[in-house]
């Protein structure tokens, strides 16, 4: 999951690895989850993607666990409706823009913002278009356990985690309160953030979404408080609930300069994106990838079978196709 970006120019995670033992734990959990190995695949295309004439797709595929809902349920009414190959790349989410431009992926399913690539792509080069919103709105926030909420009402109120910050120290924090976050590929404000709230905290990266996880489960099952960097819509507030800081409200244009940000992420409609080729030329797969779009709670849904039922990504998709026909119906090119 988050985001490498999670709202406007801003936001997603941004995150340094932990230590070996977690780094290797978050690549097999992300190995587990996504079916893929843990080869970075940036760099490699699909052989399927652009090709002409052929009733193939191939999908960008990010790391965290609703993206990889999305594209599960699309590669499976691909392929047992419209009767297409489906091929999928695991790109980070930059990149996955230089990807798609050139035609080595046919689309992105979740998109938490880029302006400047939909600048650069969108408006200058028209080498990609807009496939319509997902139909899932993401937030991204700070967030400490409920059950530490319940006991100290005034920490969801930035202005007091001053006075928390000795307990939510960690020996990763190097004497200060730890901010948890997940993987160096997200984007994130949060280092900003620290510094421009003068707070006595340390943003640390767990590695990737899987080892932020893990940690906060760890720190749950312990009952132990933290502070984390986390998203919705995800899955995980199912088995751990979280409740979230206040931090000062969110403006237009209150995160523009990356150094002087000082204000909440935003709440960000997420958003579809095909390479132009694709979306004039692709047919049935083109015009289904522009009318799909289902709510948070179907993500969610899909992203729980996924990781904390551990069906594959396929498993998944077909069981929730099976519950859901009157929706993906409507999704079917007429």
């Amino acid at each position: 999951m988050a985001r490498t970006t999670r709202t406007t120019r801003t936001t997603r995670t941004t995150r340094t690895t932990r230590s070996a033992a977690l780094a290797a734990a978050a690549a097999v959990a992300l190995t587990a989850l996504t079916g893929c190995g843990a080869a970075d695949m940036t760099r490699q295309a699909s052989p399927y993607a652009d090709a002409k004439g052929s009733r193939t797709v191939t999908l960008s595929v990010q790391s965290w666990v609703g993206a990889q809902a999305n594209v599960a349920v699309a590669q499976y009414l691909l392929e047992h409706e419209l009767g297409y190959r489906v091929d999928t790349v695991q790109i980070d989410e930059v990149p996955a823009w230089d990807a798609l431009s050139q035609g080595r992926v046919d689309a992105i399913l979740e998109d938490w913002g880029h302006p400047e690539q939909e600048k650069r792509y969108i408006d200058d080069k028209a080498t990609i278009e807009r496939g319509g919103d997902l139909g899932v709105t993401g937030h991204i926030g700070w967030f400490v356990p409920t059950y530490f909420a319940e006991e100290h009402p005034d920490v969801t109120d930035w202005k007091n985690l001053n006075k928390y910050a000795d307990e939510f120290r960690t020996a990763e924090s190097g004497g200060k309160g730890q901010l948890l976050d997940g993987s160096p590929s997200y984007v994130t404000n949060d280092k900003a953030l620290v510094k421009n709230l003068d707070l006595d905290y340390q943003v640390v990266f767990a590695g990737s979404e899987a080892a932020q996880i893990t940690q906060i489960r760890q720190f749950a099952k312990e009952k132990k408080p933290f502070l984390s960097y986390w998203y919705k819509p995800q899955w995980l507030f199912e088995k751990v609930p979280m409740t979230e800081v206040k931090l000062p409200a969110y403006e237009e244009g209150c995160d523009a300069d990356p150094q002087k940000v000082a204000c909440a992420y935003p709440h960000t409609p997420l958003q579809k994106f095909l390479n132009a080729r694709f979306a004039a030329g692709g047919g049935d797969a083109a015009a289904f990838l522009k009318k799909f779009r289902w709510t948070t709670e179907m993500q969610n849904d899909v992203a729980l079978m996924i990781a904390d039922e551990k069906l594959s990504p396929r498993e998944a998709a077909a069981r929730w196709a099976k519950r859901n026909e009157a929706t993906w119906r409507s999704w079917l090119p007429s």
